[in-house]
């Protein structure tokens, strides 16, 4: 397939290039699969034991949420990652592990299924943080365990049921540079829905970073509001400022983490849909020109360095929404008092339930109480 549309010494030289180049190295799949499954690994183990003892069911929602992303990151990895292993491991030539074919189109699948689902559930527990701060008596009245669990079936079968259509002919998956993962084509015209499949992919990832984003804007603004209502001296109001810092800063490390990792990946499909360029080509690129080579390689290791910003996504995303809630958030917020009079004291204290928007604070507390035990 590939090997008959490249000259041998170009293959040769391609296959020296990249062995020789750091930036193309068995290391990073590696190192990016391990991390990832120790994070999402603790992550559901976490949410497992918090949410066996949670007798809440409206606090059983946000457990839901954090767990299903956990467990769509973790799942994603374990599909993609051994795959992308064993072409390195064959000298990177995917026709030695897939002579069919079928496994490019499954991996592009799972790399559709799991980026798309990773931000819808980023973009529904937003939305389900702002209803709670602006609404707290409708959300406490109506938020059930079913209704998130309804929501989240559909999230993953509607995306699902999007990464298939290129199985079905509309769109198509390619193999892209250097040749150790598939994904959504953006160059090729003459396939049929391929554009339309590859630009509503770019526009459902945009469309879900800003409703994140704007989500998360309103409740950091619904948070201070009423934090500055709550103001004094009592317990209370000393807890209702401490969650407040701790909540904002969260909120803009989730912020800070999405526009980051996923960014890059859906301007760049933008800019090559635009240009109908795609960069599975980077794999047949000619060295006739030595100019023109090295751009088309640095372009190419962009697109490679923008998916693999995507994928750090599933890496951070238990510790941005979990695991690090413990570890930094109180320092973070030592730090504050200075400019925000926010007050850790009686930290280790019973904390008495102030509200029902503030239970994913009172969630991630709870769920690293079995370790002090």
């Amino acid at each position: 397939m590939l090997g008959s549309n490249i000259s041998k010494p170009l293959r040769e030289s391609n296959e020296t290039k990249n062995s020789s180049c750091g930036f193309v190295s068995v290391g990073f799949p590696i190192t990016m699969m391990i991390t990832g499954m120790v994070g999402n690994t603790l992550a559901l183990i976490l949410v497992y034991i918090s949410y066996k003892k949670k007798e809440n069911k409206r606090k059983k929602s946000f457990l839901l949420c954090i767990g299903s992303l956990a467990f769509t990151d973790l799942f994603g990895q374990l599909l993609t990652s051994p795959i992308v292993i064993s072409v390195y491991r064959a000298d990177l030539k995917w026709e030695s592990i897939d002579s069919s074919g079928n496994l490019c189109a499954f991996f592009g699948v799972s790399m559709t299924t799991f980026g798309l689902c990773a931000l819808f559930l980023a973009s529904a527990m937003a939305i389900e943080r702002a209803m709670a701060i602006t609404n707290p008596h409708w959300y406490s009245n109506h938020m059930k365990t079913s209704v998130t669990k309804q929501t989240l079936a559909v999230i993953w079968g509607l995306v699902f049921l999007f990464a298939l259509l290129p199985i079905a002919g509309v769109g198509e998956y390619t193999r892209q540079w250097p040749g150790t993962w598939c994904f959504i084509s953006t160059g090729d015209r003459e396939v049929r829905g391929n554009m339309f499949f590859a630009i509503t992919f770019a526009v459902l990832g945009i469309f879900s970073l800003l409703v994140t984003l704007s989500c998360n804007v309103v409740t950091i603004r619904g948070l201070i509001t009423r934090c500055k209502t709550k103001s004094g001296t009592s317990q209370s109001s000393k807890q209702w400022e401490r969650l407040t810092t701790e909540t904002v800063i969260q909120l803009l490390g989730i912020m800070c983490v999405l526009l980051i990792c996923w960014s890059p990946l859906l301007v760049l499909m933008l800019r090559m849909i635009s240009a109908q360029v795609s960069f599975h080509e980077c794999n047949t690129a000619t060295t006739s020109n030595h100019t023109s080579s090295q751009d088309v390689h640095f372009d190419c290791n962009v697109f490679l360095t923008a998916i693999r910003l995507a994928s750090l996504n599933q890496i951070l995303d238990p510790w941005v929404y979990l695991l690090f809630r413990e570890i930094l958030l109180r320092k973070f917020c030592i730090v504050a008092n200075a400019v925000s009079n926010c007050t850790v004291e009686d930290h280790k204290g019973t904390q008495p339930a102030l509200d029902a928007l503030n239970k994913q604070n009172q969630d991630g507390n709870n769920l690293h109480k079995p370790q002090h035990s």
